[in-house]
């Protein structure tokens, strides 16, 4: 039986921004949450070891206007990763995602991320050890496959699996990552993106839940995949990079509600409170506008906004004039 909050992250998993790490944080969170109300945001990944074995749990810390809002775990131990997912529940997160996709070498000396796509049966066990633990729905975001294996063998028996253990939905990077000799960076470009297989999943799969992830740029190829069958959409780097492109007109296109916001500088305007309160606590201006440097991309007075952000935004006694100054370029083009 699917409970309210499962059928309500369901819901908002139809268009998604992704779980970066460095990027998003409760600011960027609380910023993107002022472009669409509907879309799911997720945390930068969160080791369930720092929450268990490392007393870090402010980085579970966030504002309740961020709602909907997911939780994204990395570990491999099934105890631990229950643990964790009880004090997202206790924090008010909407979801539990667990991270089988990330290639990064730090990652895999933890055994998990991606290198779990071998794993299979432990991502399993873990999956049915946090939904015994938590009432929130437990989602996996994954690879197609690493290394050399065979994306359209391992693929469906990876799904089967955590299928087993009670996972209902999966965002699907549609792309293998390589554990030896990419970087990073380079396993989010160079290891080409197969969305028929994903597609094919879906198919084969029809009863779960299932997003895509890799590639995307707009709404509109986030539509067509939706047309096309897929349940949701993740979007990652475009999301960050040109905010306004992706979601100021998410909510209407992809939820069929009404925007929150209809331009940029009116996002800019309703931010200042939120930084207002960040600079009394003590916070630097840079922590917030950071990411809002693309939201102007492609408009008259952009590469201003960018560069006084960058200059004049950095300094330990930057405020909201520095915001101001930012703007007046754009509001003179």
């Amino acid at each position: 039986m699917t409970s309210p909050a499962q059928t309500e992250a369901c819901q908002a998993a139809r268009l998604s921004v992704a779980p970066m790490m460095d990027w998003t944080d409760r600011h960027c969170r609380s910023f993107h949450r002022l472009m669409s109300r509907r879309a799911l945001l997720y945390t930068e990944m969160v080791t369930s070891a720092a929450l268990i074995r490392g007393d870090a749990r402010h980085l579970l810390e966030f504002n309740a206007a961020e709602h909907p809002v997911a939780l994204q775990l990395g570990g491999s131990d099934p105890a631990e990763l229950a643990q964790a997912a009880k004090l997202g529940e206790g924090e008010g997160y909407d979801e539990i995602n667990l991270n089988c996709g990330c290639p990064s070498d730090r990652v895999q000396s933890g055994s998990f991320g991606a290198v779990l796509m071998e794993s299979p049966a432990l991502v399993a066990e873990a999956c049915a050890e946090m939904i015994a633990a938590t009432k929130l729905p437990v989602t996996v975001k994954c690879r197609i496959g690493v290394d050399d294996q065979v994306p359209e063998e391992i693929l469906p028996n990876f799904l089967i699996q955590i299928a087993e253990a009670g996972v209902q939905r999966v965002t699907i990077h549609a792309r293998k990552a390589w554990l030896q000799g990419l970087s990073p960076k380079e396993n989010r470009d160079i290891p080409p993106l197969d969305y028929p297989l994903v597609h094919a999943m879906k198919s084969a799969f029809p009863k779960m839940h299932i997003s895509i992830n890799g590639g995307v740029t707009t709404l509109e190829e986030a539509e067509g995949h939706l047309t096309q069958g897929l349940d949701g959409v993740m979007i990652g780097r475009a999301a960050y990079h040109d905010p306004a492109s992706v979601l100021m007109r998410a909510d209407s296109r992809i939820f069929g509600a009404e925007d929150p916001m209809t331009t940029p500088a009116e996002v800019v305007e309703a931010m200042k409170p939120y930084i207002a309160n960040h600079l009394a606590a003590g916070g630097r201006l840079h922590q917030i506008t950071r990411h809002m440097l693309g939201l102007f991309t492609g408009q008259p007075g952009a590469r201003a906004w960018r560069r006084i952000l960058s200059t004049e935004g950095t300094g330990p006694n930057a405020g909201l004039e520095a915001l101001d100054a930012a703007l007046a370029p754009l509001r003179a083009a």
